[in-house]
């Protein structure tokens, strides 16, 4: 890892209308729209799907540095993320981010540790820890055949 601080960089463009493309370094474009519950169509990346799916991504590469560095044998991890969005004092924000991880182990692993271990991933995840909603775990350990 590099030494702190880091600096990450993206760019928004786009018209009075339709789609804006997101832009960063290296990376291919992606384009993105208003949810559909701000009126968009739905069918594209939105700044809030967007928000809830860096949770989601920044849960599972914690988690894998975690279980590597703990020497956790691990099989697949799914992390889905609801973010709730409210209004808070006239100001609408996300209150709670809800992470379900279904974690499939092999048949030997110590449960309670790899719920340790899933417990660690979202209390380091450096997205959740600089958001202000709330973030709740909900954990499933499967053994794996």
């Amino acid at each position: 890892m590099q030494d702190l601080p880091h600096l990450y960089a993206a760019t928004a463009r786009a018209q009075s209308e339709g789609e804006v493309t997101l832009d960063s370094e290296a990376l291919p474009p992606l384009q993105s729209a208003a949810p559909a519950q701000f009126g968009g169509a739905g069918d594209k990346w939105s700044p809030e799907t967007l928000l809830v799916a860096a949770v989601a991504d920044c849960f599972v590469l914690t988690f894998r540095g975690i279980a590597r560095a703990s020497k956790l044998a691990w099989r697949s991890l799914e992390c889905e993320v609801e973010g709730t969005l409210d209004r808070v004092e006239k100001i609408a924000q996300f209150t709670e981010m809800r992470v379900r991880a279904s974690l499939r182990v092999p048949p030997e692993t110590d449960r309670d540790r790899a719920r340790r271990l899933l417990e660690r991933a979202e209390h380091s995840c450096l997205i959740t820890q600089s958001l202000k909603a709330q973030s709740r775990l909900e954990v499933s350990i499967e053994i794996a055949p």
